[in-house]
């Protein structure tokens, strides 16, 4: 994809760009330091994909896209602050990253991005797509009321249900998210996330401790404190999952 990188910190371009290499589909025609020169450069080079920076003096990212005449880029938008992340989505962005760029959510995303060009996609596979099974390297949404974060995945240590939601504990945040903790259970990634009983998925990197409990099950402890209980039956799986 011929591609822009627009950031006003040429040093982030740079290391953009370093990053960038081994991908030898993403084919870098130009950097800009800000919206104005972005403009410019689209207009000549008619890239199909922009990293976009979003505070910039002058225009920022958004205003930057709402300037583009005619069919804009696809755009993953690269900025510090998390507090976009909403907005961003809502020009239909392809991702988000934060800095300092993580190589292995990069790649994640140059992944789709070949994936999605290798040939169109059916009603069928855009709807697999949106509902791929999410690992501890995937960043969501989080909305809870007026508050939003945009939070990595294996930060979360547990989810709890709560009637119709499931609350998210990560740091020291507890959100409520309207979701079931069946349907939650089936998005993530199984090896990372264990269903420990009727109420609650575990972290399983977040363990700190594991104790025999009643009737056959287990008590864990996660880092930070949380106590769960593994019910007998789960306790058979969960020995099996972490034995050798």
């Amino acid at each position: 994809m011929r591609t822009l990188i627009v950031d006003d910190e040429r040093l982030a371009r740079n290391e953009l760009k370093r990053l960038l290499e081994p991908y030898t589909r993403i084919d870098i025609v130009g950097e800009a330091a800000n919206a104005e020169e972005a403009l410019v450069m689209i207009e000549e080079l008619q890239p199909e994909l922009l990293f976009l920076d979003i505070q910039m003096p002058g225009k920022n990212g958004f205003e930057l896209l709402s300037s583009i005449e005619g069919k804009s880029p696809e755009v993953i938008f690269t900025t510090a602050y998390d507090e976009y992340a909403i907005k961003a989505f809502e020009f239909n962005a392809l991702d988000y990253l934060l800095k300092p760029i993580d190589s292995e959510r990069l790649k994640d995303t140059i992944h789709r991005i070949e994936e999605n060009q290798a040939q169109p996609e059916t009603p069928t596979q855009t709807h697999e797509r949106a509902e791929k099974v999410l690992g501890e390297n995937d960043q969501v949404f989080v909305k809870d009321g007026e508050k939003c974060w945009f939070v990595k995945l294996g930060k979360i240590r547990l989810f709890e249900s709560m009637g119709n939601y499931v609350r998210l504990h990560f740091d020291d945040q507890k959100p409520l998210v309207l979701k079931s903790l069946n349907n939650l259970e089936e998005r993530l990634e199984p090896n990372t996330y264990f269903r420990a009983n009727r109420k609650h998925i575990i972290n399983l990197h977040w363990i700190e401790k594991i104790e025999p409990w009643f009737s056959g099950g287990l008590l864990v402890t996660l880092q930070g404190g949380d106590k769960i209980e593994i019910s007998r039956r789960q306790a058979i799986r969960f020995k099996e999952l972490m034995s050798l």
